[in-house]
């Protein structure tokens, strides 16, 4: 056996580990079996793909990685990636000829998320390992195609779940996971998106239920995994309630797009797009090789998502939620209340009632978002409340980074490129198995409000629910 294979095959255990919710059982995770940077490859070179895995991979993990490749469909947001991502790799319209020519050690997928499942089980074909943006893809058949791959192929895909890496969500599963309210027996989670972040959904390609899968998929995925990893259990059967009745067809004027509009002095979500530098040299100048707006009406008709939404979930340990996300809302932020046999936890961020943030909601999401150097600095503590049956409650200050989803970008990539052989007590990390049940909820959502009934998780492919999670 030479050294080569010898090396590759380290990688591929390595991989395993970091896959938490991987299909196959993990081995020991170790990068410096490389012996050489990790090559790297990037297909999808939107926002989220140039900036959180694309420039800022560059400029922290420079020492650890170097960027092979860059592939998308728009020759013009390649042309521009390359250079905002400051790379001197290839760049390519064919994934094939890119996997091929360059051999990547590992494929990073921020594709449109109808398209996911496509690279990520051709890149376990051609003998790659994945880390794909989530949502891991947008229903029951591509994910069960996936599934599929992975067992099939010894590459191994990783998602990438941020939120579960914020201090603040860590803190509040510690307490779960230490027993802190006993048995957990029922759990209220509501997300509130504000009138600028919520509204930009349906501004873009998300407002198409066959590309984004609805907001169900591409954001509750995020508060879905936030809750398997809260609850450690799998989901078991979901009823839900869904209707478009804000944006959309909803409003009874409509323009071309935000730029060619007659209503720019009396729409309450006019977005003057050409402020932005970067969205003006990302999207608008290369609108003529692909036809795609950044700045779409978001009343317009062909909207066909939902932009109010509640779920009941019963999960495999008998634990019982109650969820909502809320897509205009006056203010950004979210609630959690978590019942045990032996109290409760409250827990809740970014809400302006408990808060003294004189930051307007535009400016609020900015700082969310912001990868940049100075985004791990401790902004504030924010409270989580543990009360116990029969005594007072208790206040626990944790410290809160509001860069970076609340100092969860850094963490996640830190854990996938400077530590993966450091043993996480939280599990953190994330693979397929994690990505199925998290998007697995929000299709079930999708279909209880099409025919009015529970959907059972075990319906929807091959996976079945466990009252422990399967880590």
């Amino acid at each position: 056996m030479n050294g080569t294979t010898q090396t590759r095959r380290k990688f591929l255990s390595a991989v395993s580990i970091l896959a938490a919710g991987t299909l196959v059982e993990a081995s020991e995770l170790n990068f410096s079996f490389l012996g050489r940077k990790l090559k790297v490859t990037l297909v999808g070179t939107g926002v989220r793909g140039t900036s959180f895995w694309g420039k800022r991979l560059v400029d922290v993990y420079s020492d650890t990685l170097e960027f092979v490749g860059l592939c998308d469909s728009n020759p013009g947001r390649l042309s521009y990636a390359k250079k905002y991502m400051g790379v001197q790799c290839g760049t390519y319209t064919d994934f094939d000829k890119m996997i091929v020519e360059n051999t990547p050690d590992l494929v990073i997928v921020a594709t449109t998320d109808s398209t996911h499942h496509e690279y990520i089980i051709r890149s376990l074909e051609l003998g790659c390992d994945v880390l794909t943006e989530k949502p891991m893809t947008t229903d029951e058949s591509k994910c069960q195609d996936i599934i599929d791959a992975e067992r099939k192929y010894k590459n191994k895909v990783i998602v990438g779940f941020n939120y579960r890496w914020s201090p603040y969500s860590t803190k509040v599963k510690e307490l779960l996971s230490e027993g802190a309210i006993g048995k957990i027996t029922s759990v209220d989670f509501h997300w509130y998106l504000n009138t600028h972040h919520g509204a930009s959904y349906f501004r873009r390609w998300h407002g198409l239920r066959q590309v984004g899968g609805t907001l169900w998929v591409h954001k509750s995925t995020h508060h879905f995994d936030l809750l398997n990893w809260w609850i450690d259990s799998d989901p078991m059967e979901v009823f839900a309630y869904g209707d478009l009745e804000h944006y959309g067809s909803a409003n009874n004027f409509r323009g071309q797009n935000c730029r060619n509009c007659e209503y720019t002095n009396t729409c309450e979500y006019y977005w003057d797009i050409t402020k932005s530098k970067r969205d003006m040299d990302l999207y608008v100048q290369n609108e003529k090789y692909d036809g795609y707006v950044r700045d779409n009406c978001l009343f317009r008709h062909e909207i066909n998502i939902y932009d109010k939404m509640s779920a009941q979930i019963r999960y495999a340990n008998n634990t019982v939620v109650n969820y909502s996300l809320t897509t205009y809302s006056p203010f950004e932020g979210w609630r959690a209340a978590f019942n045990g046999t032996k109290g409760r936890i409250e827990a809740w961020l970014d809400i302006p009632y408990h808060s003294n943030d004189k930051l307007s909601q535009e400016e609020l999401h900015a700082l969310e978002m912001h990868q940049g150097m100075d985004a791990d600095k401790v902004a504030d503590y924010k409270p989580v409340i543990l009360h116990k049956l029969w005594e007072q409650h208790k206040t626990i200050q944790v410290p809160y980074e509001r860069g970076g989803h609340g100092g969860g970008d850094k963490r996640l990539h830190n854990k996938v490129f400077v530590s993966p052989n450091t043993k996480d007590p939280f599990d953190r990390a994330a693979g397929v198995r994690d990505g199925a049940m998290s998007i697995l909820i929000g299709i079930a959502a999708r279909k209880s409000i099409e025919s009015g009934r529970p959907i059972k998780v075990s319906e929807l492919t091959d996976l079945k629910p466990r009252a422990k999670r399967l880590i």
